[in-house]
């Protein structure tokens, strides 16, 4: 059986998270849970989030869960949401913080100024809505989704990787900007798999099934 732990540190949208994974694999143990033994324990650890990125941040340490995040991001199969991709980076321009460091590059927010679409219509922020996501890697939870296929985003802040290696797919808002990385056992997505219909009901369901060669 698989168990997984979402990790709650009381910014994510856990119970639609609990409910897709249960949706997509009902023969699993799914926990939501702040007991960072539980986390280790695990066979598989989501983090989602939501929110501002210095309250993450601030949340996971008081809940002493950085560590047992840290552990799982380089030991298991990781799945990142939202606020869960952003922390593996470097440092955020919200609040202007550290995050773990397991990716490098940095998080960035979307232009004050106006940005507009290719109709001149202006954009706002945050980037609110159904985008198209576009595969840069094949990847095992791909498998199944279309390129190009829609996922929702809330999110007013994006991920600049250092190198192009981590990048797994990106999307326009109205610049090229990544919102998926993928390296050894972590996939972390900016959209939310959880409020994406079936594309994001398929990436759930890889993930289950996904056996990453460096996952111990």
């Amino acid at each position: 059986m698989t168990d997984i732990a979402i990790v709650d540190y009381g910014m994510g949208n856990l119970r639609s998270v609990s409910k897709a994974l249960e949706h997509v694999a009902p023969a699993a143990s799914i926990t939501v849970t702040d007991d960072p033994e539980v986390v280790r324990k695990a066979g598989r650890v989501v983090v989602p989030g939501q929110g501002a990125m210095p309250d993450c941040l601030h949340e996971l340490d008081a809940r002493g869960l950085r560590g047992a995040v840290m552990e799982a991001a380089t030991g298991k199969p990781f799945l990142g949401i939202c606020i869960g991709l952003q922390m593996l980076f470097e440092s955020s321009e919200e609040g202007d913080v550290e995050g773990l460091g397991i990716v490098p590059g940095n998080v960035l927010r979307f232009p004050s100024t106006a940005i507009m679409n290719a109709n001149g219509q202006k954009l706002k922020v945050p980037h609110m809505g159904w985008n198209q996501v576009h595969q840069t890697i094949e990847h095992p939870l791909w498998k199944g989704i279309p390129n190009d296929a829609r996922f929702y985003f809330v999110h007013s802040y994006y991920v600049e990787t250092a190198t192009p290696g981590p990048a797994a797919a990106y999307s326009l808002y109205p610049f090229p900007f990544t919102c998926a990385v993928a390296r050894d056992n972590i996939f972390a997505v900016q959209f939310h798999p959880e409020k994406s219909h079936e594309a994001g009901l398929t990436l759930l369901r890889n993930f289950v099934r996904w056996e990453p060669v460096s996952a111990t």
